[in-house]
């Protein structure tokens, strides 16, 4: 009858891990028929931020703070999870939405073959233009994500193309894809704690943008902005499609070692001097150093963020809602940098800047927790999202 059939058994157990570029989370969740799931404990850790990007290294830093994050749910002990899923941010995995276009002269049926034909030439064709992507950590990648988001018959757009004839095909798909390499480690780490033969993966990106169209149904048009540690990631959302993404390779980070150079201080003093720099504790003397790095290093971001926003508009406008999704600790600092921006916003929106932080106010009601367990706005949208994933299966 199921694993709810009988009120006196326990709830399936869900375990999720996401990992960026700044923090590892982890959280273990009972799966909610209606659709809310409960989280049960939850927790994350920071990645060791270095002098210089090193890449290898970055991925160990990265795993280190793993092993820690599933070494403190296992000893939870809060239970055994059926279903372990990884959701992840860039630079971890590269995502795209692709158009495939398929014509002919005469009428031809849409079945379930040709779609599976095209899909799969579409992703050897993604997967060449992306082998260089993941350098020294190995040419072997992998597809862990794809979703189709439209199908188009001649023009209009269906949702049972199945046996149905026409001249003209469009399918808009979206597909992930990571290094090989960099899933092994992923994979190695968690099986030492939670014996999986299968751990599934999806993107940040699409997590998030699943929670925040089904959130607010009216809004059709908006861009998703992710800001981590190493990189950020935009994506355009027109029409309740996930059109374009775009990374640059500025974050968080990017301010302190910014700071840490510019005053000669370690990383752990920058981020201090930051951190009192926004709340208006800082001295006066240290203020008036930190003022003038801060808004050189403010305006290298804004122009990396003025350029990509310009090579996703494509000649089509670029919505002027947007929902940033980060940490806390630097998200009104960001999106005062973003508000105050002018060139993008008058010349390639159709009006100011409306600006949404995805924190745990914004997502209240969308998950139950156990009283002592840690809220984080990323945990959250991804139980939501993989349950209601695993809700349709």
């Amino acid at each position: 009858m199921g694993i709810f059939s009988n009120r006196g058994k326990k709830k399936e157990l869900i375990l999720v891990f996401n990992i960026g570029s700044s923090f590892v989370g982890g959280a273990l969740f009972q799966k909610g028929e209606s659709g809310i799931p409960r989280i049960v404990f939850s927790t994350r850790e920071p990645i060791l931020v270095e002098n210089k990007i090193d890449i290898d290294r970055f991925l160990v830093c990265t795993v280190e703070a793993l092993e820690l994050v599933a070494n403190k749910i296992f000893k939870a002990g809060v239970g055994a999870p059926s279903k372990i899923f990884c959701v992840l941010s860039s630079p971890w995995l590269v995502s795209q939405t692709r158009t495939i276009i398929f014509k002919k002269n005469t009428p031809f049926v849409f079945s379930t073959k040709l779609a599976d034909d095209l899909i799969q030439k579409e992703i050897k064709l993604f997967e060449e233009e992306n082998k260089t992507k993941y350098g020294d950590t190995g040419p072997d990648i992998r597809v862990i994500e794809l979703k189709s988001m439209k199908t188009m018959l001649n023009g209009y757009e269906t949702s049972k193309p199945l046996n149905q004839k026409a001249q003209e095909l469009e399918m808009t798909i979206f597909l992930s894809i990571s290094g090989e390499q960099v899933l092994k480690k992923i994979e190695d780490t968690i099986r030492k704690h939670f014996h999986s033969n299968l751990i599934k993966f999806s993107s940040s990106t699409m997590a998030t943008f699943t929670v925040i169209r089904n959130l607010f149904p009216e809004q059709e048009n908006f861009l998703l902005v992710y800001i981590g540690g190493e990189v950020t990631d935009i994506s355009m959302i027109k029409k309740n499609t996930l059109r374009e993404s775009i990374s640059f390779p500025l974050g968080c980070n990017f301010l302190s070692r910014g700071v840490a150079s510019g005053l000669g201080v370690t990383l752990g003093e920058a981020n201090s001097l930051i951190s009192l720099y926004k709340d208006g504790h800082a001295e006066e003397y240290v203020t008036r150093n930190l003022v003038s790095i801060m808004n050189d290093l403010k305006a290298k971001w804004l122009e990396k963020f003025q350029e990509s926003l310009a090579n996703l508009s494509n000649d089509i406008s670029i919505p002027a809602t947007i929902f940033i999704d980060m940490g806390r600790d630097l998200a009104e600092f960001f999106s005062e940098t973003i508000r105050t921006e002018q060139f993008s916003q008058y010349t390639l929106t159709e009006s100011k800047f409306k600006i949404t932080l995805l924190d745990t106010k914004l997502l209240h009601g969308m998950a139950i927790f156990e009283d002592t367990t840690i809220r984080e706005p990323f945990l959250i949208i991804d139980a939501v999202y993989i349950n209601s994933f695993l809700a349709k299966i």
